[in-house]
């Protein structure tokens, strides 16, 4: 059995490529998952968020 992985995209990426490795993850549209997290970042406060993101492009590896 193959593991999945998260990883960072290289090829839906805008900033860091978290939205889109997410989305690989879930086999989804990376749109979706990048209006979620704005709005998780909207509604939370701002810096939840951010934070969240930044935390994220630290911590996920790059795809090779």
């Amino acid at each position: 059995m193959v593991e999945k992985k998260l990883y960072r995209s290289k090829k839906n990426r805008v900033i860091a490529g978290v939205c889109g490795g997410i989305a690989e993850y879930l086999d989804t549209d990376p749109i979706a998952i990048r209006l979620l997290w704005i709005l998780l970042t909207l509604f939370t406060g701002f810096f939840p968020g951010v934070l969240g993101d930044i935390i994220a492009w630290i911590i996920v590896p790059e795809k090779k």
